[in-house]
C-alpha cells in the first residue's frame, strides 16, 4: 500500500499538536506513524479520517487535500499573537500559564461533535470522556478504513435517537444518556438549527439557542461556542477555572459574577486566555 501524500500547513508559531490535543478539548484522536513521522488520525465531524503531524523542527504535516480542514480545525488559521496582545497586560499568572503551555490553539470542532462530546462529560475525567467518545463512534457511528485500521465518526443526531436512551446508558453514559437523548432529537427534529448557532454572531443570542437544549447549562454551552463556534471571547468556568481564579486572582465570586468578571477583565479573547490557564491549573495546582 502506497503512503498517501503528505503536505505542509503554513501557521503563526508556536504551535504543538501534542499539547493541543492533550489539552482538554479534544478525546478521540488516536497515535499513528504515517511515513515514519508520528502523528495521529481521526475523524472531523462525520467524514473520512485526516491525519496530522508534527515534525521535530516544528512544520505540520497532513493529507494532500486536507489542508484546510484539518488547520481550521487544529486552529492553524488563527492569529496568535493579535489574540494575546488583547489580553489584559501584566498579568503574571496568565503570562505564566501560556510560557507553560504556548503551543495550546482552540480547537474548531463540528458543532455537534463538540456539543454532544461535552453533554456526556459532565462530571467525568479526561480519560472517562475519552472512552465514552470512542465507545459512540464504535456504536452508532460510521466506520472507515484508513492504513490499515478502522477508524469511526461522530455518531449523527439521528444515529443517536435510533439508538434509544437504554443503549446509550449501555455506553457508561448513566444519566447524561437523557440529556444527549433529548438533545440529539431536538436537533434531528429540526428545533434547533446548529448552523444557525454557528453562524450566530452574538454569541449571547447563540449561547440562548444552545441553552433549549436538554442537559446544556452555561458550562457545556460556552464550551461549544469556545471550541466549535469560534467565539473566543465565551470563558467556560469548571473546577479548574474556578481553583485558579480563586487560589490565583483572589476572586470569591459565584456563578454568573464570576463569569461577568472573567469575561470582562480577560477580554474579547477570554477564552483563549481560559484554555492556557485550564491546562496550567490540571497540570500544577
Amino acid at each position: 500500500m502506497s503512503v498517501p501524500d503528505l503536505v505542509e500547513i503554513p501557521f503563526e508559531e508556536p504551535f504543538s499538536l501534542e499539547v493541543t490535543l492533550k489539552s482538554g478539548q479534544l478525546f478521540h484522536w488516536e497515535p499513528m506513524d504515517l511515513d515514519g513521522l508520528p502523528g495521529y488520525a481521526g475523524c472531523i465531524g462525520s467524514g473520512p479520517p485526516t491525519w496530522i503531524g508534527q515534525t521535530e523542527q516544528g512544520n505540520v504535516v497532513t493529507l494532500s487535500g486536507h489542508e484546510e480542514k484539518a488547520g481550521r480545525y487544529f486552529g492553524l488559521d488563527q492569529a496568535i499573537r493579535e489574540i494575546q496582545a488583547t489580553f489584559p497586560a501584566n498579568d503574571p499568572v496568565l503570562e505564566r500559564a501560556i510560557a507553560y503551555c504556548p503551543g495550546i490553539r482552540v480547537a474548531r470542532q463540528p458543532v455537534w461533535e463538540c456539543l454532544a462530546t461535552f453533554i456526556t462529560s459532565s462530571l467525568k475525567q479526561v480519560a472517562h470522556i475519552r472512552g465514552i467518545s470512542m465507545t459512540l463512534r464504535e456504536r452508532f457511528g460510521t466506520a472507515y478504513e484508513f492504513e490499515g485500521r478502522t477508524f469511526y465518526s461522530y455518531p449523527e443526531p439521528a444515529a443517536l435517537v435510533a439508538a434509544g436512551e437504554t443503549a446509550l446508558r449501555d455506553c457508561a453514559l448513566g444519566y447524561r444518556a437523557k440529556s444527549l437523548a433529548l438533545a440529539g432529537a431536538a436537533i434531528a427534529e429540526g428545533r434547533i438549527d446548529l448552523g444557525k448557532v454557528e453562524a450566530e454572531m452574538d454569541m449571547d443570542v447563540a449561547r440562548e439557542s444552545l441553552l433549549e437544549l436538554h442537559g446544556v447549562g452555561e458550562k457545556i454551552a460556552n464550551c461549544a461556542l469556545l471550541f466549535s463556534c469560534g467565539h473566543w471571547g465565551a470563558f467556560p468556568i469548571d473546577v479548574w477555572i474556578e481553583r485558579i481564579l480563586r487560589s490565583e486572582y483572589r476572586k470569591r465570586l459565584k456563578g454568573a459574577k464570576l463569569q461577568k468578571w472573567a469575561v470582562d477583565y480577560f477580554g474579547p479573547n477570554a477564552g483563549y486566555a481560559q484554555q492556557y490557564l485550564f491546562h496550567f491549573a490540571r497540570k500544577t495546582l
